[in-house]
């Protein structure tokens, strides 16, 4: 038999050796959530549960093979036929046994994204939709909209408007669309992700015979991770639950950070009215962090008002605060972050120990052209760096044209994001560019052209009329011009190719800012590729520092981490202001972001920024920092650093 008390803390064997009925498990950061939940399946085989009665739900395939594996190894045999895996699994298990009740043959195909926006698109078709001709959105954007309505349980009109800002013709024709798509889906016998969900609540709603079965076979019912289910996920356990009641869900309300996925933090907020009557556990030792800095991730928590209240105790010894550290803009502020890398990995540390944090993907740009310049090794985790994103690309692609006509790439780029060229037609026209020998002969000169690639000639050969108009070589010039390729269509064109098209234009107006510090075009773009060059030397260097969102860092520690970008009106986002719920979400992800660190956290924000359209603005720190005892960090010197470094700055490697 296991010791399960020797193994252990007070907090965890009370949760796996009591928690029968309703259970809300509140496991803090690092606080062991999995060791919980595995240590609590290897008990009940052990007091007598068969395998099959026992469901483990949850969110990755790697969470479920890691727990599945963990279990085999604590009991020290596999328990045969338990339910372990994600609720998409689970769900296609089920319904491989069930579909032919819901009007599906069992054998159904599962479409992944690409089969699914080509099905989508064959529905648009079908209700005579002209998607070029009425600028509507393309058919990845009309899934993703279809998807988070389905999971939010909302109409896909309202989600298309309110959600996703667009017009009220595009939200009449969404749900036509998605009517004749479900319709299509039924008639081919397929199913695409969201289904496997949707389809499995409508089977344990519609049929009482397949819900009996399961809710009386799964006599206990474990879900990891809960704070990040959807309307549709949270709906599935009530009902599994409906006859044992023995339900115990894993989680933390302070990491609830996905509502953009449709995660509702209210599933667990409101877990113990739903299922009464309720036990709360809170897991609250820590064995990730110092006290230094679980003393600030409490206080900032402590701010919001919708959550249950805990603290983080660490069992761990420490003696340096957190640092807060004011740059004198973004420049400096990565100089600063970079300089500490390369004096952390001279006292002996290994780059893979340190990790950068952000809210949105632009706020690395500075950075990763500092640790370029300085040879430190990077990786990007979760995304592509600032300057390989295809909406960068694209945009940067003008500028390229613009300082040498004869980049076919470039040329090729920008052909491509017109309607009615393809690459065939690109590969003709560019034969044809290729006769002039400048960008001013070619705009004054007709290239012979059909139909609708005719007029997207005309509107590229519009636009370049502008761009060379503009006075060269002068701070703000490639800044103009970025302006005015949004201005000619590249804004409509983001709106109607991504569904996160909003984050993609702030990560524009940001690269507006970014340039209008350069007036040498040359230098703008050479800075570019050293960037891109030198990460993808690194990209799969698992000694590197890593860069990442918050978003993509959840789950994940590393002993120092550097917090940037903690500026007012950046970190909260200035949108979110207005709206407690989303006030509350942006708070949580600074608390995530704090939590990840283990020995050493430093958090950065520049003083002074520049917009290109308001000139320079001075920030204060986030309203996060501000609402924080002063005494739970310490403000470190100003940074006053530009990103330029002498060679001795530069790290050489030995390895």
């Amino acid at each position: 038999m296991i010791d399960y008390k020797k193994l252990l803390n007070d907090e965890q064997y009370k949760v796996v050796t009591e928690a029968d009925g309703p259970c809300l498990v509140l496991a803090g950061a690092g606080s062991g959530k999995t060791r919980t939940l595995v240590f609590r399946v290897a008990y009940l085989t052990e007091m007598g549960v068969s395998p099959e009665n026992i469901l483990l739900v949850t969110f990755t395939n790697k969470a479920a093979r890691e727990m599945l594996n963990r279990v085999e190894k604590l009991l020290g045999f596999k328990p045969e036929n338990l339910w372990g895996g994600t609720f998409h699994h689970i769900g296609n298990l089920i319904l491989r046994r069930y579909a032919n009740l819901l009007g599906y043959e069992r054998n159904f195909n599962i479409l992944d994204e690409q089969d699914s926006e080509s099905l989508i698109k064959h529905s648009m078709a079908e209700i005579g939709l002209n998607v070029k001709g009425q600028n509507f959105p393309k058919a990845g954007v009309v899934r993703s909209i279809i998807s988070f309505a389905r999971n939010t349980n909302q109409e896909v009109a309202e989600v298309c408007q309110t959600t996703y800002d667009y017009p009220d013709f595009v939200s009449a024709k969404m749900g036509e669309i998605s009517f004749v798509y479900d319709k299509k889906k039924k008639a081919a016998n397929v199913m695409d992700f969201d289904d496997l969900l949707v389809n499995w609540l409508r089977l344990l709603q519609t049929n009482q015979t397949v819900k009996e079965k399961y809710a009386e076979q799964f006599e206990y019912i474990l879900v990891d991770e809960y704070q990040d289910t959807n309307h549709i996920q949270a709906e599935i356990i009530r009902e599994l639950a409906s006859f044992h009641n023995n339900v115990l869900v894993v989680g933390d309300d302070s990491q609830s950070i996905y509502s953009f996925r449709a995660a509702d933090v209210k599933n667990i907020l409101n877990f113990p009215k739903l299922f009464r009557p309720s036990k709360v556990y809170k897991i609250e030792t820590n064995y990730r962090s110092t006290p230094q800095i679980l003393n600030l991730a409490n206080e900032i928590i402590a701010n919001n008002i919708d959550q249950f209240e805990k603290k983080l105790v660490a069992r761990r010894e420490g003696s340096i605060l957190p640092s807060l550290i004011p740059a004198r803009d973004a420049h400096a502020e990565a100089a600063a972050v970079a300089r500490r890398i390369m004096e952390l990995y001279r006292e002996g540390k290994n780059y893979n120990e340190c990790a950068v944090l952000y809210r949105a993907t632009y706020q690395a740009a500075d950075l990763q052209l500092a640790l370029s310049k300085l040879n430190v090794p990077y990786v990007v985790r979760g995304g592509l760096r600032y300057f390989e994103q295809a909406h960068v690309k694209d945009v940067i692609a003008y500028l390229k044209v613009l300082a040498n006509f004869q980049d076919e790439i470039a040329w090729k780029r920008v052909l491509n994001l017109y309607e009615g060229i393809g690459e065939k037609k690109a590969t003709l026209i560019w034969q044809r560019i290729q006769k002039f020998s400048a960008l001013s002969e070619l705009i004054n000169s007709k290239i012979e052209l059909t139909g609708q690639a005719a007029e997207s000639w005309d509107k590229i050969l519009h636009t370049f009329r502008s761009l060379l108009a503009m006075p060269r070589n002068q701070k703000g010039f490639m800044a103009e011009v970025i302006e005015q390729v949004l201005t000619f269509g590249y804004e409509d064109y983001l709106k109607n190719a991504y569904e996160n098209y909003r984050d993609r234009l702030d990560d524009l107006g940001q690269l507006i800012n970014f340039v209008a510090f350069y007036n040498d075009l040359d230098k703008l773009l050479s800075d570019v590729m050293l960037s891109e060059n030198f990460a993808g030397e690194h990209e799969h260097d698992s000694r590197a520092v890593v860069l990442s969102t918050i978003h993509q860092a959840k789950g994940l520690e590393w002993p120092v981490v550097f917090i940037i970008g903690l500026r007012d009106g950046y970190f909260p986002h200035h949108k979110s202001l207005e709206k407690p719920a989303e006030l509350e979400e942006e708070r949580r992800l600074f608390y995530v972001a704090v939590t990840r660190a283990k020995d050493e956290l430093n958090m950065l924000f520049p003083v002074r920024s520049f917009s290109y359209k308001f000139g320079e603005l001075y920030s204060k720190p986030s309203m996060f920092i501000r609402e924080l005892d002063e005494t739970k960090y310490a403000v470190q010197q100003y940074q006053p650093f530009s990103d330029d470094f002498d060679d001795e700055d530069k790290v050489i490697r030995v390895d």
